[in-house]
């Protein structure tokens, strides 16, 4: 039996229209229980707050179930595939409702340095080009910034090294894919790689103020190449999704650094981010 909820709603809770669209995937209480359980609806919320606020999990509010308890399950339905499982179907009914294929057809690869906390844990270096101890977010996103797949590790290892880890065997998942976006860091021998592992084609989009992105204006009849500023924010074809994604989970505060033990419960906090943006446009009420 679960225990009723009597508390006020917090901005962080999931709406019954959301619920209805997660509750699914969540694993039902065993039926060898013989305690009375918490309520899964108050699980998922109790992590929501602890993703959206950033507080730790010992200061959850006594009205939420306990923080050890919140990150048990959160470790738990990690290792079941759990929160994978409702991302990758929540992106396939999200890209349904905004008129796209379940599967996409091109992808945007990229990377996000970020400092980790004085915490305990493992997969921690130094990235040299970014000046940041820490780890590494690689993401694979469609060409809407929808998560596709996530992989942490240490910021010690550059793009060229490290995208095999995310990519690898990516092609079973997403036999549609044929493009692949990416930025000067995934340049030399990946590229074959990607040709021969995955068979897509990948392309490296070069910087606004590159000579390739400068722009030809007529000075009396005449073609004059004119060069584009380079301060300030300069949006790159099709590699801005990825950065509008990588803003969007920073909007989390518990993503603002990196503040878990293991690189594994950070890619399953970053996927139930997305499944939180997911659950928002498939039910914002």
């Amino acid at each position: 039996m679960e225990r009723s909820i009597t508390r006020k709603p917090y901005a962080t809770d999931l709406t019954d229209a959301q619920w209805e669209l997660l509750a699914p995937f969540i694993p039902d209480v065993s039926p060898n229980a013989t305690q009375e359980t918490i309520p899964r609806r108050e699980i998922v919320n109790g992590i929501l707050y602890v993703l959206r606020t950033g507080c730790s999990w010992r200061l959850t509010p006594h009205d939420l179930p306990n923080g050890k308890t919140l990150h048990h399950y959160l470790r738990q339905w990690k290792h079941s595939g759990v929160w994978e499982t409702a991302m990758t179907s929540l992106r396939k009914q999200t890209r349904q409702a905004i008129g796209r294929e379940e599967e996409p057809s091109a992808v945007i690869i990229d990377s996000q340095s970020i400092k980790t906390s004085p915490v305990r844990g493992i997969e921690r270096g130094f990235d040299a080009g970014k000046k940041i101890w820490g780890r590494k977010r690689h993401l694979l996103v469609d060409t809407q910034g929808f998560v596709l797949a996530v992989k942490v590790h240490t910021a010690g290892l550059t793009d060229r090294k490290s995208a095999p880890l995310l990519l690898a065997g990516q092609k079973e998942y997403f036999p549609r894919v044929s493009y692949l976006f990416a930025d000067r860091g995934y340049t030399g021998p990946l590229l074959d790689w990607i040709k021969e592992h995955l068979g897509w084609e990948p392309e490296i989009v070069p910087h606004e103020h590159n000579d390739s992105q400068s722009d030809w204006v007529l000075v009396n009849g005449e073609p004059v190449k004119i060069a584009k500023p380079k301060g300030g924010f300069q949006v790159q074809r099709k590699r801005w999704v990825v950065e509008r994604t990588f803003a969007w989970l920073t909007r989390f505060r518990r993503l603002a650094r990196d503040y878990e033990g293991l690189p594994s419960s950070s890619e399953a906090l970053i996927q139930i981010a997305a499944i939180r943006l997911f659950l928002t446009r498939l039910a914002p009420f």
